[in-house]
């Protein structure tokens, strides 16, 4: 991530993953889908949180809501994508396969975020106990929605805009969180962590994208949900207040 940051998504994509695919859909998607991230990153930026930490005036407490709202939607995600794998049909057993594997990599990710905020002063019980703010309520009903359905092969385009958040920005934020706070790598590991697996996470995408497609019907699912993933991610982080 931290060298990677800077290049396109759609470029490092293809420079990572996907071998001979030449399909032009698939790289019809990859383009739209850099459209919808680049608005995302946009809309993320003017958002409190993210200003107040870009312009020097990120506190403690600051920290400390950001872990609790970020805990809350990383815990659903790898109940989400477990949900998905099993509602794919036996045509498409690879990304079904690919699905429980990222699945089981991430299910005890928000520990991490636990851990994180007590390095960083917080208690765990706060954390542990909070509520979800709406932003997250919103984006887990649907997620959840989406991963019920038979096929839901539009997931790709939400694991787009969070995997890619993971490799374009965690890096980014969790130095700056550092730098701003004088925290301990202990209480960054998230982020840092993050940083550096999502961009080899998102380095498979473009071979999921493969097995979904070529067809139309598929890939304006996989951009739209993108676009509602990445409004309501946004949400949420706007909702996240010290």
């Amino acid at each position: 991530m931290r060298g990677a940051r800077k290049r396109p998504i759609h470029g490092r994509l293809h420079a990572a993953g996907g071998r001979g695919m030449t399909t032009t859909t698939v790289a019809d998607v990859l383009r739209r889908l850099t459209v919808v991230f680049t608005e995302f990153e946009r809309r993320l930026e003017q958002t409190p949180l993210i200003r107040k930490l870009t312009r020097g005036r990120f506190e403690m407490a600051d920290y400390h809501a950001f872990l609790i709202g970020l805990r809350q939607q990383v815990k659903d995600g790898a109940l989400w994508m477990s949900r998905a794998a099993s509602n794919i049909d036996e045509d498409h057993l690879e990304l079904r396969s690919t699905l429980m594997r990222h699945a089981v990599v991430e299910h005890r990710d928000f520990r991490l975020l636990e851990a994180d905020f007590v390095a960083a002063g917080g208690d765990l019980e706060t954390i542990r106990n909070a509520e979800k703010n709406i932003g997250s309520e919103a984006l887990s009903a649907w997620m959840f929605h989406e991963a019920s359905k038979p096929n839901p092969f539009g997931l790709l385009g939400a694991m787009w805009i969070i995997e890619g958040l993971g490799s374009i920005k965690a890096c980014e934020w969790g130095a700056l969180a550092q730098q701003r706070l004088d925290l301990p790598d202990t209480a960054v590991r998230f982020l840092l962590y993050h940083g550096e697996n999502d961009a080899e996470h998102i380095g498979e995408f473009e071979q999921m994208l493969g097995m979904v497609l070529p067809s139309e019907a598929v890939a304006a699912r996989i951009i739209r949900t993108a676009e509602v993933t990445a409004r309501l991610y946004a949400l949420q982080i706007e909702e996240i207040t010290a």
